[in-house]
């Protein structure tokens, strides 16, 4: 892709970094000139894979593990990567899953809070961990992994799941509003059927996907470079107005 001189030599973390969206988002950075931290949980090959694409090009990269609903973890990788690069323009949010299909009535607390805590919580954790540093430049940008699910309430099964990224749409306008007077923006992007990803993969059959797509207005569904696209717009564009907002990238099957 084209080399995007806004991001070059930006120092970028993105969680859950070397899988699915998150490996696409990586390497877009890369791509556009950035330093890049990944986080990973158990992608580890995939992780120091991309870190020697990225060196290989002249830049900096770090793959670090951790489990990001551990706020020690968390607060960790935040510090790592700022030790690794000297500073942080850009957090990428990206880390989620919707670990498996429950209905109301199937619901124990402790898979409702264990979603909550992968989805949510950890977003919080790491934010909150990488705002000073953030705040330290002139501008930064923070982008948000939502979903669709958070939209339009998800196919059945997604209860939690949907939930938790529905709240992740007022989290990123309730922290644009935070963060605006340190001259941080705050954006998201929904995704819809993005195919390809070990999260469709494992969670949507062949039928679902095909019964979607013949929904979508431009009859195909997404693929993790659509994703990365966008995220990359929102993240790159450092005077600029747009903050509170969330993109959505479903191929017209819902606008508001």
């Amino acid at each position: 892709m084209k080399n995007n001189s806004k991001l070059t030599g930006k120092n970028v973390l993105i969680t859950a970094g070397a899988q699915g969206i998150g490996e696409s988002i990586t390497r877009h950075f890369i791509d556009s000139g950035a330093n890049v931290a990944i986080h990973y949980f158990s992608s580890a090959d995939t992780a120091n894979q991309l870190t020697k694409y990225a060196t290989s090009k002249g830049q900096k990269a770090v793959a670090i593990c951790g489990d990001l609903t551990q706020e020690a973890d968390a607060n960790a990788i935040v510090e790592k990567t700022v030790e690794a690069f000297g500073g942080l323009d850009v957090l990428i949010n990206n880390a989620g899953s919707l670990v498996a299909r429950k209905m109301l009535n199937e619901m124990e607390a402790e898979f409702w809070h264990k979603v909550m805590d992968i989805n949510l919580t950890s977003m919080m954790f790491v934010t909150r961990a990488a705002a000073p540093y953030l705040a330290k430049n002139k501008n930064s940008s923070i982008v948000n992994l939502a979903s669709l699910a958070g939209r339009k309430g998800g196919h059945p099964g997604s209860l939690v799941y949907s939930t938790s990224k529905g709240a992740i749409l007022t989290f990123t306008r309730a922290l644009a509003s935070e963060l605006g007077p340190q001259s941080i923006r705050v954006n998201a992007v929904a995704p819809g059927l993005i195919l390809g990803t070990s999260f469709h993969n494992t969670h949507t059959t062949k039928e679902s996907a095909a019964a979607t797509t013949a929904g979508i207005p431009i009859q195909r569904a997404g693929n993790a470079d659509d994703v990365a696209r966008a995220v990359l717009y929102l993240a790159s564009e450092y005077d600029g107005f747009i903050t509170g907002a969330t993109l959505d990238i479903n191929g017209g099957v819902y606008n508001m």
